[in-house]
């Protein structure tokens, strides 16, 4: 199975993104989506920041996931 995480960015430089998950900071490539933003939130898989999401979507995923 795979799992996407949901993070908020934190900055961007040079096509990567600093996203903060649950505390946690990484960097991940933000090259597949356009206007991102610090602030903005993002689904996250092997790397990659592949969507935005809203706040309520982290929210709901976060709450998801504490069910695993």
């Amino acid at each position: 199975m795979c799992v996407g995480l949901a993070a908020k960015v934190v900055g961007i430089k040079n096509g990567m993104a600093v996203v903060d998950a649950s505390g946690a900071k990484r960097e991940v490539s933000a090259e597949l989506l356009e206007d991102l933003e610090p602030g903005d939130y993002v689904m996250v898989h092997a790397g990659i920041a592949i969507a935005k999401i809203t706040e309520d979507d982290t929210e709901e995923t976060d709450d998801l996931m504490g069910l695993l």
